[in-house]
């Protein structure tokens, strides 16, 4: 595992695309471990590392989300939000954060929810006196949301790579994406008045039921998406099919789905799904390799002999995916780590559906943490804003997604309560 660690470092070092260092390293174990023979069956092990009809499910939701974005349905989300709370101190601040929460439940991504709604708001922020700084800050945290509640992109690549229900893990996601987005509220409200931030004029209800009845079909694809796998209308394959479906109805009612947006949806989906699947490929070269070692057993076996101690076991397995997650994006980081952390689950006894909303709220906090985190550089890009700055003003809003990891890996009916109530096990 260290000689695996090393040269995949030291490509990294040297400029290598992650997904053709997963590759190369996996490859280069093998010879150093006198296993050179097992390379040519390599190209066997990438298609069998996409060739999982589950799979379907990613290019499928990432269409999904990327018409109803260009359908505008961010925007009436926005609206609504406003119509909500905007009259509050600070509005503005706020109606970012319960943005966030609604567009969490038609993109899957973060870093396509950081880049819709921040370049909506960030600016509008601005308008209003809040710091570029913090207004990205507030942006990128709340993004941290968006792989919690479904469709999750992240939850899929776990349910593919540990056989859980990925309907499960969806489910499992919706408290603690809730309980994320109610701490950033309170959070920016006791900023805006720390701060005296303004406040919008208030929506009278009149306004409020006609922001709802446009927000409304963008509020209903999770619904469609958990009811109907939940009721057994659909698979979660099936129910991706019907969510771009969805929204090809609802952007063609509203009249703003033109061919043109419909193609730039087809060409940003096709783009994301060949990275996705290309480092799913690649990875599968290392997940042999480590097998074949038996890496993750023994790499168990010594994380259990520093303590058999679950809690101090837990802190360790959060500490490395945090600092993984630091210069690894998400996917990568579950691809180099599950043939192992899901074997130290399996050894506490640690449920695999809390198991995975852990791990992905782990690897997505790294998305807004320096050096290397994605979501802060779109916010940069969008807010004008220095890095430096934009880290300064999230680290408190840092400090309360620790607070609600530790809750996670602690606290089991937080992530396991609903789907034990929606999806009872026979």
């Amino acid at each position: 595992m260290i000689s695996f660690l090393g040269i995949f470092i030291v490509l990294l070092v040297l400029g290598i695309p992650i997904s053709l260092a997963l590759g190369a390293g996996g490859i280069l174990y093998l010879w150093l471990t006198d296993n050179w023979m097992l390379v040519q069956a390599m190209p066997q092990r990438m298609l069998a590392g996409v060739d999982q009809f589950v799979l379907l499910t990613i290019p499928l939701f990432l269409l999904a989300g990327a018409l109803m974005n260009l359908g505008g349905l961010s925007s009436r989300m926005i609206g609504f939000a406003n119509a909500l709370i905007g009259h509050y101190k600070g509005g503005i601040s706020l109606v970012t954060v319960l943005a966030s929460v609604l567009f969490a439940g038609i993109s899957g991504s973060a870093i396509a929810q950081a880049s819709a709604i921040g370049s909506l708001m960030i600016p509008a922020m601005d308008k209003q006196g809040i710091p570029k700084a913090y207004g990205g800050a507030l942006v990128a945290m709340s993004s941290v949301i968006d792989p919690l509640i479904p469709p999750s992109i992240t939850m899929i690549i776990f349910g593919v790579l540990s056989g859980v229900s990925i309907a499960q893990l969806f489910i499992a996601g919706i408290v603690p994406g809730v309980l994320l987005g109610i701490a950033l509220l309170v959070y920016a409200a006791w900023q805006a008045h720390r701060h005296n931030y303004p406040a919008m004029p208030r929506a009278n209800w009149t306004a409020r039921g006609q922001a709802l009845v446009a927000a409304l079909p963008a509020l209903m694809l999770p619904v469609i998406i958990v009811g109907g796998v939940k009721s057994g209308i659909f698979t979660m394959t099936e129910s991706a099919a019907v969510a771009v479906a969805y929204a090809l109805i609802v952007g063609a009612l509203h009249r703003e789905l033109s061919m043109k947006k419909i193609w730039e949806a087809l060409v940003f989906t096709s783009i994301a799904t060949s990275g996705l699947l290309f480092i799913l490929a690649m990875a599968s070269i290392v997940a042999f390799a480590l097998t074949v070692e038996q890496v993750p057993t023994k790499f168990a076996e010594s994380l259990l002999s520093i303590s058999d101690n679950k809690l101090v076991v837990l802190l360790l397995i959060n500490v490395m995916l945090l600092i993984l997650g630091k210069f690894l994006e998400p996917i990568s980081v579950m691809i180099i780590t599950m043939p192992i952390l899901l074997k130290v689950a399996t050894m506490i006894e640690m449920d695999l559906v809390q198991f995975g909303v852990m791990v992905t709220l782990n690897v997505v906090i790294g998305m807004v943490t320096p050096p290397v985190g994605v979501c802060l550089f779109v916010v940069c890009a969008i807010s004008g804003a220095s890095l430096g700055a934009v880290s300064k003003a999230v680290f408190p809003m840092f400090l309360i997604c620790l607070a609600l990891l530790a809750a996670i890996a602690l606290i089991p009916p937080i992530t396991l309560a609903l789907p034990q109530l929606m999806m009872p096990t026979p």
